[in-house]
């Protein structure tokens, strides 16, 4: 069950904050959302709120913002349509009903001729007098379709009437507020947790374990190994992982003394079956809020840069198609986490974080970094390519995606369940 509530809890978050950075500069850029959806297929649940309707929905493999303009979701009012138009009292409208079974009272049953419901909003038709009329609509006008509204999108509401800079700023939104994410993750277990101290003072040994041994104790400063000057703890930490099973001459200072000791490093093998190097000790964790605030910037930034090539080395080859994860591996990796305590599952969020916001900036169809891409050669040619032209090399990303993904998951399966 704690491995559910994990996933579960990750899982949402990650895609919540990436969809909220969308949603967040689509509105700040006047863009109409339709919707903010959390997973994808069928709706599980849905409220509408303003303009959108929000959704839960049942495949975890992600989430979108649905902006007017990105996709065939306005209605051309052809000649001939019969429909019901529902005025205020200014005899401006405000719903324009598409089936002829309505409930509302007082309409007007007309007749399209014409009909401009982006740029000038207005229809016009023939009443029920046979006579050509013509009525101004409303901006927040809807368009009912048995039962169903749709609010219309006037053109400076839509995503594409936007300026360059303004679409690429709500997409590009997403991955931010994952790496934003990621960073108050990191904040939070600074506050909390506390800080790694940088100096190579002992914290902490372990009883029976290779320190322990050698008579190291609680507040040592290691100062040399094997002769070299040991001046942080990371290179405390990788002069021992690099000598595995090997005698080291410690020197440290305690209560203003220098102190010699011999150490062996040994190899311990963790639950997850990898093996590490270790001596028994522990890192002295400090409590500072500004130090937290570096702190979080500082792993944010290892994160990116650790995730950034290993995607990279995937790219190149260097990594194969199995060093990918889908939900089930992602599902399987929590559940090894949440055996390690709370603070690892925050880390492994903040990491998932990383690793999401970065994988949506590749420039493939489909992703982020795809439209992003587009974005770009339009500012340098003037002009946006060809909407259909787009739109077909996105649904081909999307198929391709999606092959990936079954791809990745079955893979997954085989690896942990058979």
């Amino acid at each position: 069950m704690q491995t559910v509530i994990a996933f579960i809890a990750i899982f949402g978050s990650l895609v919540f904050f990436h969809e909220l950075g969308h949603f967040i500069f689509a509105k700040r850029a006047g863009i109409m959302v339709r919707e903010f959806a959390i997973g994808m297929g069928p709706k599980i649940f849905g409220m509408t709120k303003g303009e959108t309707v929000y959704t839960l929905r049942l495949l975890p493999i992600g989430g979108y913002v649905r902006m007017a303009g990105e996709d065939t979701d306005t209605v051309e009012l052809q000649p001939g349509y019969r429909v019901a138009l529902v005025t205020n009292e200014d005899n401006i409208v405000e719903k324009i009903v598409l089936n002829q079974k309505t409930q509302y009272q007082n309409v007007i049953f007309l007749e399209v001729e014409r009909a401009d419901l982006e740029k000038e909003l207005w229809i016009e038709g023939y009443d029920e007098e046979d006579k050509l009329v013509r009525f101004n609509v409303s901006r927040t006008a809807t368009i009912v379709e048995n039962g169903t509204e749709l609010i219309i999108a006037p053109l400076d509401r839509q995503f594409n009437s936007k300026s360059v800079g303004a679409r690429a700023m709500a997409i590009f939104a997403g991955p931010l507020f994952n790496f934003i994410l990621a960073f108050f993750i990191f904040v939070i277990m600074g506050l909390f947790q506390g800080i790694p101290s940088k100096e190579p003072v002992i914290s902490e040994v372990v009883d029976d374990r290779p320190a322990s041994v050698a008579g190291l104790q609680n507040g040592d400063r290691v100062t040399k190994i094997n002769g070299e000057t040991i001046s942080t703890w990371e290179q405390l930490s990788t002069t021992i992982q690099q000598n595995p099973e090997k005698r080291l001459q410690f020197e440290v200072e305690r209560d203003g003394a220098i102190l010699k000791t011999e150490v062996v490093p040994q190899i311990v093998e963790q639950k997850d079956g990898s093996k590490v190097v270790q001596i028994g000790v522990m890192r002295p964790l400090e409590s500072n809020p500004l130090k937290a605030v570096v702190f979080g910037a500082e792993q944010t930034y290892d994160g990116m840069i650790l995730i950034g090539s290993l995607v990279g080395k995937l790219v190149t080859g260097q990594f194969s198609i199995d060093a990918l994860s889908g939900p089930v591996g992602i599902y399987k990796a929590t559940e090894e986490v949440v055996t390690f305590g709370f603070y690892n599952v925050l880390y492994w969020a903040a990491m998932l974080s990383i690793n999401l916001g970065i994988m949506n900036l590749l420039p493939l169809p489909a992703l982020d970094g795809g439209r992003l891409l587009f974005f770009a050669f339009e500012a340098v040619r003037g002009k946006p390519m060809d909407r259909q032209k787009e739109g077909m090399i996105h649904f081909v990303g999307i198929v391709l995606l999606m092959i990936l993904m079954v791809v990745v998951t079955w893979n997954d399966i085989q690896h942990f369940f058979f």
